[in-house]
């Protein structure tokens, strides 16, 4: 796992849009797997820079969910999709044909569940999955005790998730659903590049047990390190709690500029 320290959100934001843009030059249709969320939206605006000022080529690129509420049509507003369509696919001008997501309306939940891992193989993996964490160390709504080998399944959100969602129910926790559709931890293991964006000192706790911690299901994030490439780009109050950050710092800063994230 490398580590990458920044000095602030939008210098995170910038480091990982250069390396999806890398990729795009590498592999124009590359699938990109995006988080919804306010942490990573400085990257959303990186790339979207890049592709207005010709740094990034996104017409043959491919979007995948990572988790979408249960119950919400997909033209809500709060709908994961609806929300992806805003920040991700009309800033950078991809069109739905090429975004891939589960269906959260479905009847039949668990057959839109198993649908998508099956969507996401068909379309030949996921090349770099863009991943928050939250403060317990979850990745998608994988809370702690998820299975460390789980697949696109359906899950509870805790009373906390809801109440914290709140806020884009205008305040309405009854607006907030009670289950999700999320990618598996497995699933979301079988990206080639897992990249993790973490943000301000609340986070450091879940990040120092995700770097330096056991593999664990307590903190899911944690099965990264089970990852052949998987890069955890943190700021200085999300590094705050790591004992080797002086290592982490040494190590990118001798990185040859060549090899990317």
């Amino acid at each position: 796992m490398e580590v990458v320290i920044v000095p602030d959100a939008e210098s995170g934001g910038d480091l990982i849009a250069e390396a999806m843009a890398r990729l795009l030059r590498q592999k124009p249709d590359a699938l990109l797997g995006v988080a919804t969320g306010s942490t990573p939206l400085p990257v959303y605006r990186a790339l979207s820079a890049r592709v207005r000022a010709g740094g990034a080529d996104t017409s043959r690129a491919r979007v995948a969910q990572l988790d979408e509420y249960v119950g919400l049509p997909a033209e809500h507003p709060e709908s994961y999709r609806s929300v992806l369509r805003r920040e991700v696919l009309e800033p950078l001008g991809i069109p739905m044909e090429r975004f891939l997501g589960p269906d959260g309306a479905a009847e039949d939940v668990q057959a839109a569940c198993e649908d998508y891992d099956r969507a996401l193989a068909t379309a030949g993996g996921v090349d770099l999955q863009l991943l928050g964490i939250g403060t317990d160390g979850h990745i998608g709504f994988n809370e702690p005790c998820s299975s460390l080998a789980s697949r696109t399944r359906i899950k509870t959100l805790t009373e906390q998730t809801r109440v914290d969602n709140a806020r884009f129910f205008e305040g309405d926790i009854e607006q907030v659903p009670h289950h999700v559709i999320t990618q598996g931890i497995g699933t979301i293991l079988e990206a080639r590049h897992l990249v993790l964006l973490a943000t301000g000192e609340g986070k450091a706790d879940a990040v120092a047990a995700t770097v330096e911690g056991p593999v664990a299901a307590v903190c899911p994030a944690s099965a990264l390190q089970l990852h052949p490439h998987a890069t955890v780009v943190v700021d200085e109050g999300a590094a705050s709690r790591l004992k080797l950050a002086d290592y982490f710092r040494h190590t990118y800063a001798h990185k040859p500029h060549w090899q990317g994230l």
